[in-house]
C-alpha cells in the first residue's frame, strides 16, 4: 500500500491512499490519519488493502490526481524520531578526516533522538536562522513502526516495520562540533527533518526490500546538478537491528520513525554523496582542503529514489532553503 497525508487545515492532515503509479489519490475510509492507522494496524489493514485494490482498479469515484504540492509529510508529527548512522563508509570517512570514531570500536548501532513534533512537507520551503551555521542536507531512508514491545529482538522486529519512507535530515554543521564537545547531545544543530510525500508498505519495494534495507539508489540534486546517487543497500545493520536497538529499554509507540543515517557507499568518489559534509571530507583527503561550500539561502535540494524500472515510489523531496522570519510580537 501507498499512503500520503493531504492538507486539511489540521496538524495531522487527512490520510489518503495513493495508486501504485503515484498518479491518483483517494481519502482512506478505514482511518482518517496515518497515526490512527498505525495504532490500529491489525484491525484496519485489511480494509485499507481492499481500498488500495479498488483505487488501483479504477473503482473509487472519489479518486483525484495526486498533487505532491498539497501533501504534508506522510506522518506530519510523530511521537518519536530516532536516527541511526548505519552506513560504515560514511562513519569511516568522517573518522579519517576529523579523528572522531563515534563507535569507539564497539559494534553497537549509533542512534540519537531528534525532534519529531513536525516533519517538514516535501515541497515546503525550509526556514533556518543563518547561512553561517553550515546548512547541510542528509539523504536517508527510514521506517515507521507499529507498537514495539521493549526487548523485541531483531528476528521479530521486521514484523513491526509497517512503512518505509524517504527523509532529508537537515543539519547545521558549524554548531554540531560545539554540541558534541559538551557530551550532552545535539539540539540546535538538528532542525526538523523533511519527508517525501509517499509512505509505502515494504512489499511495494519488491526485491528492493532486502535484509530490511532499501536496495535502491537515492538521487540527490543540488541547484539542479547531480550531487550523489548512492545505493541504499549497504547498511552495517538493517532496520530490524535498529528497531531492536531502539527497543532495548523502552516500548516504541506506534508511529515511531527510525532513520538509516546518511546513505553512503565505499565508492563515494564514483557515486557521489548524500550530504555536503561527506563531499568536503573527500576534498580534504584528496586535495588537502574542503572546497565545496555549505548551502546558501535560495539554494534548492531535490532527492528521490525510484524503483529499478524507473517507476515512482516515495515521490520527491524538493525544497528551497530560506531565511527564517523574525519572531512575531508577544501577545
Amino acid at each position: 500500500m501507498r499512503f500520503a497525508t493531504l492538507r486539511n487545515g489540521t496538524p495531522d492532515g487527512r490520510l489518503h491512499l495513493v495508486s501504485r503509479d503515484n498518479s491518483r489519490a483517494a481519502p482512506a475510509a478505514a482511518a482518517t490519519t496515518l497515526q490512527e492507522a498505525l495504532e490500529r494496524w491489525e484491525a484496519v489493514a485489511p480494509a485499507l488493502q481492499a481500498e488500495y485494490a479498488d483505487l488501483n482498479g479504477g473503482r473509487v469515484s472519489a479518486a483525484r490526481p495526486f498533487e505532491p504540492a498539497l501533501a504534508l509529510a506522510p506522518l506530519p508529527r510523530a511521537w518519536q524520531w530516532l536516527d541511526g548512522s548505519a552506513y560504515d563508509s560514511h562513519g569511516a570517512l568522517m573518522a579519517k578526516v576529523f579523528g572522531i570514531d563515534a563507535k569507539g570500536g564497539s559494534d553497537r548501532p549509533l542512534m540519537y533522538q531528534g525532534i519529531s513534533d513536525r516533519f517538514i512537507a516535501p515541497m515546503e520551503d525550509v526556514p533556518l536562522p543563518s547561512q553561517d551555521d553550515g546548512i547541510d542536507f542528509e539523504g536517508e531512508f527510514g521506517v515507521i513502526t507499529d507498537a514495539v514491545p521493549m526487548g523485541t529482538r531483531a528476528e521479530d522486529a521486521a514484523a513491526h516495520i509497517r512503512l518505509v519512507v524517504q527523509i532529508n535530515d537537515w543539519s547545521l554543521r558549524r554548531i554540531a562540533p560545539v554540541e558534541m564537545r559538551t557530551g550532552f547531545g545535539w539540539l540546535q544543530c538538528k532542525p526538523r527533518c523533511s519527508m517525501a510525500p509517499v509512505a509505502v508498505t515494504p512489499d511495494e519495494l519488491g526485491d528492493a526490500w532486502r535484509d530490511c534495507q532499501v536496495a535502491l539508489r537515492l538521487a540527490v540534486d543540488w541547484n539542479g546538478r547531480r550531487f550523489g546517487n548512492a545505493h541504499g543497500y549497504g547498511m552495517a545493520e538493517g532496520f530490524d537491528r535498529l528497531v531492536e536497538h531502539a527497543a532495548y529499554s523502552r516500548d516504541l509507540v506506534a508511529g515511531t520513525v527510525i532513520g538509516s543515517g546518511t546513505v553512503s557507499n565505499e565508492d563515494y568518489r564514483e557515486v557521489g554523496s548524500s550530504c555536503i559534509a561527506e563531499r568536503r571530507a573527500i576534498e580534504m583527503i584528496d586535495e588537502g582542503a574542503a572546497k565545496t561550500p555549505f548551502m546558501a539561502f535560495g539554494d534548492r535540494v531535490r532527492m528521490e529514489a525510484v524503483l529499478d524500472d524507473g517507476s515512482p515510489l516515495f515521490g520527491a523531496i524538493d525544497q528551497v532553503v530560506i531565511q527564517a522570519p523574525p519572531p512575531g510580537p508577544v501577545r
